[in-house]
């Protein structure tokens, strides 16, 4: 890893000496002639260590100091002093400084103090680099998936989160839009703000507008006393506004002003209060057939459609199942106290035929059910609900356009292993494959490659 270094010094020669030494030694160095020169090439960033002479025309080196620290802590500062003022120089290293040398600088003394200096900054790199890929995975913990539809919504999320930009959920109720603007807001720099949530679709038109913007005293009946708005809790982090088809036109107007100027007054008030929020929407609803209805402004759309995330059904993700079943037999059986810890053939076909219109949500509400019901510790399909138990006997397999031939070939095993019940010998055969090719693509889908119970 090669350190960018920078030289502060007013004295020519010092500097460009130093710069040399350091060059020398296979270091990036830039060189600055002053103070305020040096605090300004830092502020452009990529500075891993500054060397800087205490005593210097304008900006000294303890301010410069202390600037760098209060900017970027963790940056090593290397203080230079004459003889006469060693005592400023240990009160420099008080205040935060690497070490110091006293001139004539002493190059090897110098060198080896570099080395060391950059030798902590670098494991401090190292250590906050784990720390933000511990963050960023532990962000995606509750979004829970492997497969192509899904590494596309991680990979999107992980793109726009940084940004300020507004971003538009998408997707089928119950896929999960609601723990994407989580990740989003935990990924982004605003993390350490408020990340507040308001679902529109359960506010009539007159509230909504007092939830998001807050109201004064006496502005209509029942405000006993000035409230603050949405808006206003969630300055400098995260508005997530679920369901936001939902809004009606009148409000529509308000909230594009706001994206707007960023700027709002409180219901019956006059004060015009400024906002620095990162909007983050979410909608089940085709908005672009809404526009064209004539029921959501188009205005509107394009502020919040800045960065659009489709979050897919669960029958396009069936990959996930394995994964899913398994996140919510842990939860369950521990919430539950059952020792529920495993699934049977029969009962995870079934779940494979399922299509899921209820997404993530209704597996998630499916699987606690199946574990309150379950005798034993194995889920059979009889503790399955009702519609999952409904046998489907026209004898045909659906494969949307588009899939590929391994996820054809998945569909065609799941689906007829569960016309026929779960009878292994019998899918082999009607398939035309060995039992112990079926056995194998089973386990490498991670269902199981039991040969017991036909």
């Amino acid at each position: 890893m090669r350190f960018k270094l920078l030289v502060v010094d007013d004295e020519k020669n010092i500097r460009e000496g130093l710069a040399a030494s350091l060059e020398m030694d296979g270091h990036a160095v830039e060189t600055a002639a002053d103070g305020d020169e040096g605090w300004r090439r830092f502020q452009k960033g990529d500075i891993d260590l500054v060397i800087t002479d205490l005593r210097m025309p304008g900006l000294g080196g303890e301010e410069l100091l202390k600037r760098i620290g209060s900017e970027t802590p963790g940056i090593p500062v290397i203080v230079l002093t004459g003889h006469g003022t060693v005592e400023t120089a240990v009160e420099a290293m008080r205040n935060g400084a690497y070490d110091f040398l006293t001139k004539p600088i002493n190059l090897d003394r110098l060198s080896l103090l570099v080395k060391r200096a950059l030798k902590s900054r670098e494991l401090e790199l190292r250590h906050r680099r784990m720390e933000e890929e511990l963050e960023h995975h532990k962000q995606f913990e509750t979004i829970i998936g492997t497969s192509a539809p899904m590494r596309r919504v991680f990979d999107t999320i992980s793109r726009v989160a940084p940004a300020k930009a507004s971003v538009l959920i998408t997707g089928e109720s119950g896929v999960g839009k609601e723990l994407v603007a989580d990740a989003i807001h935990g990924l982004s720099p605003r993390r350490g703000k408020p990340l507040i949530k308001v679902h529109c679709a359960a506010l009539a038109a007159s509230l909504l507008e007092s939830e998001l913007f807050g109201h004064e005293k006496g502005s209509f009946t029942g405000a006993t006393a000035r409230k603050r708005g949405r808006f206003e809790l969630a300055n400098e982090g995260t508005l997530f506004l679920d369901e936001i088809g939902e809004i009606d036109q009148n409000m529509q107007i308000k909230l594009l002003r706001v994206l707007q100027e960023k700027k709002f007054e409180r219901v019956g008030g006059e004060e015009t209060i400024e906002t620095d929020v990162r909007i983050v929407a979410a909608t089940n609803k085709d908005l672009k057939a809404e526009i064209e209805k004539g029921t959501f402004r188009e205005d509107l759309y394009f502020r919040l459609n800045v960065v659009n995330i489709l979050v897919p059904p669960l029958r396009e993700r069936k990959d996930d199942l394995p994964l899913l079943i398994t996140s919510f037999l842990k939860e369950f059986a521990a919430e539950n106290g059952k020792p529920v810890d495993s699934i049977d053939e029969k009962a995870r076909a079934a779940i494979y035929a399922y299509d899921w219109p209820g997404n993530v949500r209704e597996l998630r509400n499916c699987m606690e059910s199946a574990v309150v019901m379950a005798k034993g510790p194995v889920i059979t399909e009889a503790d399955l609900p009702p519609t999952l138990r409904t046998k489907n006997d026209e004898g045909w397999i659906r494969i949307p356009l588009g899939t590929t031939l391994e996820e054809s070939e998945k569909i065609i095993v799941r689906d007829t292993l569960s016309f026929l019940k779960g009878n292994k010998s019998r899918t082999a055969e009607v398939l035309a494959i060995g039992r112990k090719t079926l056995h194998r693509k089973l386990a490498e889908w991670g269902e199981g490659s039991d040969e017991s119970g036909e």
